[in-house]
């Protein structure tokens, strides 16, 4: 039996996913494999399992609670180490339909999930990072997939490998003063491409949108965060951030000072 890690993060509100993502995860994810989730949160969780960790971590502010996610895993790798497989799983997952241990790679090393966004579209439309500067700049006419941040994984070593270079490449981009465009995802699909030899792909049916019509069995969905208060209410914004300015300030603490937090609308992105 498979031991697998799943590592989930739900600071501040979004811990109001945690308890039904844990019991369709526990019940459908990775049959006959043994499963142990551990969880990120500043939140009162109640826990009467022993197959769930809970790690105190305080929120960081948008964009770092995203942008910083490899940060915290590497604060546990030791544990990890532990075990056969490692998943980063978002709050707002919901698994829908039984999922076997076939889909755990096996000849792979590593695990992505193609973004419903850009399903079957032309690669030119990717927003990957453009930036030079940054450590996740992919360059135009590379890349032929774009990965969703919200499913990745793979097996132990590999896994822990992929967050000690990303932690390390994403703190580069801070000390330099960039935000990649897209946080860690920009830095997630920076890392398949140099690793896509090692990579098994999967579908968006593992990663389907609440209220979107794709042509796919719908395996796991992404809830739809508008109906849970939206984005600013789940990282608990206290006033609408502006959203034109292309470059972020960055201050000497590592922090921006006031905004690109989101560089493009999200909106543009569920077209």
């Amino acid at each position: 039996m498979k031991k697998v890690a799943v590592l989930y993060i739900c600071t501040g509100r979004y811990s109001i996913f945690w308890k039904d993502f844990y019991k369709s995860a526990k019940s459908k994810l990775f049959a006959n494999s043994s499963l142990e989730f551990f969880v990120f949160t500043d939140q009162d969780i109640d826990v009467s399992t022993n197959d769930v960790h809970l790690i105190y971590q305080e929120k960081m502010g948008w964009p770092y609670d995203t942008l910083m996610r490899f940060h915290l895993f590497s604060k546990i790798k030791d544990e990890l180490k532990h075990f056969d497989y490692i998943f980063f799983m978002n709050a707002n997952l919901i698994v829908e339909k039984e999922i076997s241990s076939s889909l755990l790679p096996d000849k792979e090393d590593l695990f992505g999930v193609i973004h419903p966004g850009f399903y079957n579209k032309d690669p030119a439309e990717f927003t990957y990072e453009r930036n030079s500067k940054s450590t996740a700049y992919i360059p135009q006419g590379k890349g032929h997939h774009y990965f969703m941040g919200g499913f990745n994984g793979g097996k132990s070593s590999a896994f822990i490998q992929l967050i000690e270079q990303l932690s390390s490449n994403i703190q580069m981009d801070l000390d330099n003063n960039i935000i990649a465009i897209w946080h860690d995802e920009s830095h997630l699909n920076r890392y398949f491409l140099d690793h896509q030899e090692r990579l098994k792909i999967v579908g968006p049916e593992y990663g389907y949108p609440q209220g979107w019509n794709l042509p796919l069995e719908r395996k796991i969905t992404i809830l739809d965060k508008t109906k849970f208060g939206g984005h600013s209410f789940l990282r608990n914004e206290k006033q609408e951030l502006n959203l034109s300015n292309r470059s972020t300030s960055i201050s000497k603490g590592g922090m921006p000072k006031q905004g690109l937090i989101d560089k493009i609308f999200r909106y543009f992105r569920k077209k």
